[in-house]
């Protein structure tokens, strides 16, 4: 972060690079897939490649994002281009897997740098002609989940965010009390924070393989994968019986 607010304090400051990447997950969308996105309007029109890893690029347009430190979290909009037809086809099989879901759920990570750090690949001679690439510098990580599809059409395809600390649905200081449905997204490492190597299924029998994995919201699917741990259950069994 140091490097970004340096560079932008010079006198001829970098341009700013804003990166997407969008993590599904398999209990909500049938897969664990991550899409890296990038809008396509920064210093190349192809793919971006920033820490050895490959933006797509694809028309996007954001909005929403700031703080104002008063009233309620803000709750952004991604419109996404869907002249491919790419992001109906996702939204088919998710809910072929989960009907009505959309991207419900999935996690999206705002991710900006700056042009002199990304990867020499990007560029002729593989060497970036704004600078050093660096893949730590970055602006602070943004999270959001996605909340609601509202718009979709052969153009673009929109959705409403929410913050982590909004996953509920409602405005802080407000969340809905369940007794025995875990509200987190599983395997989420901010929220239920679960990546060991015991696998089970919905009626928490044991299963073979990650891919069979699916956790059952209950207090005893919590236990089964942290056994002897701290328990990051995301609702509250204190409101009444649980299994």
């Amino acid at each position: 972060m140091n490097a970004v607010v340096s560079n932008l304090q010079s006198a001829a400051p970098s341009q700013i690079i804003e990166l997407f990447e969008v993590y599904l997950s398999a209990n909500l969308h049938n897969t664990n897939e991550v899409l890296r996105f990038h809008p396509g309007t920064s210093v190349s029109s192809q793919n971006i490649i920033w820490a050895g890893v490959s933006y797509s690029k694809m028309p996007i347009e954001a909005s929403g994002f700031e703080y104002n430190g008063q009233g309620s979290l803000p709750r952004p909009v991604i419109r996404i281009s869907n002249l491919t037809g790419l992001i109906s086809g996702y939204l088919v099989l998710i809910n072929l897997f989960n009907p009505g879901n959309d991207l419900a759920g999935a996690k999206l990570v705002r991710r900006r740098t700056l042009a002199r750090f990304l990867d020499g690949a990007n560029f002729d001679n593989n060497t970036n002609p704004f600078g050093t690439p660096d893949p730590t510098a970055e602006f602070p990580q943004e999270v959001y989940y996605f909340d609601r599809k509202s718009l979709e059409n052969r153009d673009l395809v929109e959705f409403e965010l929410t913050s982590p600390f909004d996953l509920a649905g409602v405005r802080l200081p407000k969340r809905q009390v369940l007794a025995n449905a875990c509200q987190w997204q599983y395997r989420d490492p901010d929220t239920c924070g679960y990546n060991g190597t015991g696998y089970w299924d919905k009626a928490d029998q044991p299963v073979a393989t990650l891919a069979q994995d699916v956790c059952g919201k209950r207090v005893s699917s919590c236990k089964l994968r942290f056994a002897n741990q701290e328990l990051r259950f995301g609702s509250f069994p204190g409101v009444g019986g649980y299994q």
